[in-house]
């Protein structure tokens, strides 16, 4: 039923995910209170603070099954105006303590109105790269004007640059040549010019100039655009250095939390494209702003920036429709690398002359990410046959050697993010990201961001006073799941037992099904965190699609084992193997074969920025990689079914058995949560 023929409407929170219906009228502040979404506010609602700004969306949201009207929220009010002619709301925005429901509607809580802010792990790697980068600073002395040589500046600096460095074809933008006579008459002649050469340029580019020699410091952003986070490098060109990683939530995440979610809102509201790539332009300035303060430069200090993303991003970034991505043949506008303007993306935060190089996508759903992380970890160079897991919201899968190497996506969905998990949160202080279960007493010890100690550690309560215990992040609800699994509280089918089945009353009953109790914390009025059965059901569907798309590669090689397993990203720095190996996210190899690759799409970007050479390398190999579709693949369907079962119904996992013993349980919930099951061992 509609908001408009009943009482209430549906209020969706992202990036969150958590949802309920309240009644009309109801203040936003108040809805995300009652379902514990973190939102900040420190004046009481009064319309004073602004901590509680919030972006609703409009338009037909077919993830989440909703048509939002304009109507959806209240008119803009007296306080609302007040602050926004004093301080200034951004574009879009509204207040949550003023702007009531009035209809079904998605709302964005942005990163700086939420009270635990979000951790982007997305860090550097460690790694020697070998310099050679296309932004560089040249110093010349230039010919003075002379009355009988009638030439201009610019011709007599091209030619101090051709007999001074051999550098014999340079070009200029207006905005250089209008500062040009001015730096050369105050540096007397004397200058030090910023050349930009990419690997496919015939000319060198000038994007800056400064009177005299100058050793002026020049920067270089490697940024990977994910689905659900943005991580951003930034690097001394001359040395390679990381002076800063950070990183913000893709503000994109309101449209959908998934990439095909994006691509029906582009589908069904005219003019969502627009929308969405101008969000995530705004959000990337943002990024580049606070990364500069963050290393104490000026942001026009960065000349160039090299991104990577996945195809759907890719598009939407550069202001392409997606459209044809969200159907077979799944099409790109284009697949090759692309040099632009920065100001042409609207990225103004940067220099005004800076440049973009963007790597190339190996296919329709297989993008730059995945190229960059092939130029990081090199399978193409592998003597054994190595599998490379870079999971996010979509998974990219690289397999193969020296001899072939493969690729695919998988819609792993944003479960190992922790949406749509029920006690779910982003990675921010006070949510659990680490756990283990006693497999006789069933009780559970965590550990959360912000704090080293365990919950039954002496001073958790007290190393965890000022952030709380809020909730569990996707590595937590990994490590959970597995941890069930092991302890007998979970079965082979991923069906949650009861008290009488488990031994424990942390089993509880939960409407027809069975939930886990993590925490407790409502004597405090903090939240009661449980794994429930939606939320097994939502972890299998995510680890099913990460291991049908490794196993389809794996039959396209002719093969049933590999020989080592990369897992990149934040995934891969932040869950153990033996977790991933129980739920079966991964094929089985001994767990001294699978090791972290940390943040490889983004030590690739870091590369191509770094290493001219690295681009035609990258351009090269890309053609070389065989890219499978799992979207037409019938054997896909296969094995994401067999995958469904905790850790496989039909592959054997030798390896993991060597280590762990899964209890031999099954339970059946019956019709109702208190109905007893069996429990059965051979």
């Amino acid at each position: 039923m509609s908001a408009s023929l009943s009482e209430d409407a549906l209020v969706i929170f992202t990036p969150s995910g958590k949802r309920g219906r309240f009644a009309l009228g109801t203040p936003v502040l108040q809805a995300a209170r009652s379902l514990g979404v973190d939102l900040d506010s420190v004046c009481g609602g009064r319309g004073i603070c602004s901590k509680c700004q919030i972006t609703p969306g409009y338009g037909e949201f077919p993830k989440h099954g909703v048509t939002v009207e304009p109507g959806a929220l209240s008119e803009w009010n007296a306080v609302e105006d007040r602050y926004n002619r004093i301080r200034g709301l951004k574009e879009g925005r509204r207040l949550g303590c003023q702007a009531r429901v009035m209809g079904d509607i998605v709302i964005d809580v942005p990163p700086e109105s939420q009270v635990h802010k979000q951790v982007i792990r997305k860090s550097a790697t460690e790694r020697e790269i070998a310099m050679d980068p296309a932004t560089r600073s040249f110093y010349v002395e230039v010919e003075e004007p002379d009355m009988h040589i009638p030439t201009g500046d610019f011709e007599r600096l091209k030619r101090a640059l051709k007999d001074q460095w051999k550098i014999n074809d340079v070009s200029a933008d207006l905005t250089v040549l209008r500062k040009l006579q001015t730096v050369l008459r105050k540096g007397e002649w004397k200058v030090t010019a910023v050349l930009n050469h990419g690997n496919h340029d015939t000319a060198h580019r000038i994007l800056d100039l400064f009177p005299g020699y100058t050793e002026e410091p020049l920067y270089g952003l490697a940024v990977d655009l994910g689905s659900t986070t943005i991580a951003a490098h930034l690097c001394d060109l001359s040395t390679g250095k990381v002076l800063a990683s950070s990183g913000l939530m893709n503000p994109q995440i309101r449209f959908g939390e998934d990439l095909m979610s994006r691509v029906s809102y582009a589908m069904m509201n005219p003019g969502g494209d627009v929308e969405m790539t101008k969000a995530v332009r705004e959000g990337i300035n943002s990024l580049i702003l606070s990364i500069s303060g963050e290393a104490g430069i000026s942001s026009a200090q960065i000349y160039e920036m090299v991104i990577v993303f996945n195809p759907v991003m890719h598009h939407l970034f550069l202001g392409i429709d997606p459209v044809e991505l969200g159907q077979a043949p799944f099409a790109l506008a284009t697949s090759d690398s692309l040099s632009l303007d920065a100001r042409a993306l609207d990225l103004t935060a940067m220099n005004h002359n800076a440049r973009v190089y963007v790597l190339p996508c190996i296919a329709g759903h297989v993008g730059a990410d995945a190229a960059a992380v092939a130029l990081s970890e090199e399978p193409n160079k592998s003597k054994d046959m190595v599998l490379i897991v870079d999971v996010g919201t979509n998974a990219e899968i690289l397999l193969g050697n020296e001899k072939r190497v493969l690729a695919c996506s998988s819609p792993t969905g944003p479960a190992f993010e922790g949406a749509q998990i029920s006690s779910g949160q982003r990675a921010a202080p006070g949510a659990i990201e680490r756990i283990t279960i006693d497999p006789l007493t069933k009780e559970p010890r965590f550990r959360v961001i912000g704090s080293d100690l365990w919950s039954d550690d002496p001073g958790f309560a007290e190393a965890t006073a000022k952030t709380g215990i809020t909730g569990i992040c996707g590595s937590g609800i990994i490590e959970a799941v597995a941890e069930m699994r092991m302890a007998g509280l979970v079965d082979a089918s991923g069906l949650i037992g009861g008290p009488d089945q488990t031994g424990t009353l942390r089993a509880e009953p939960h409407g027809r099904t069975f939930s886990y109790l993590v925490h407790d914390g409502s004597a405090v009025g903090g939240p009661r965190i449980t794994v429930t059965q939606g939320d097994i059901r939502a972890i299998q569907l995510a680890k099913s699609a990460l291991y049908a798309g490794a196993r389809l590669l794996m039959d396209e090689t002719g093969i049933d084992h590999v020989d080592r397993v990369t897992l990149a990203g934040a995934f891969g720095a932040h869950i153990s193997p033996k977790h991933a190996m129980v739920l079966g996210m991964i094929p089985d190899v001994p767990l001294e074969k699978v090791t972290s690759a940390g943040n490889a799409a983004g030590t690739g970007a870091r590369i191509a920025l770094l290493n001219r050479a690295a681009r035609d390398q990258i351009e090269a190999t890309v053609h070389q990689i065989h890219k499978v579709e799992t979207a037409i693949e019938p054997r896909f369907q296969e094995h994401f079914v067999n995958a469904s079962a905790i850790p496989n119904a039909v592959d054997p996992f030798p390896e993991l058995a060597k280590i762990v013993t899964l209890p031999d349980v099954s339970f059946n919930t019956g019709g109702s949560g208190g109905t007893e099951g069996r429990r059965r061992r051979r």
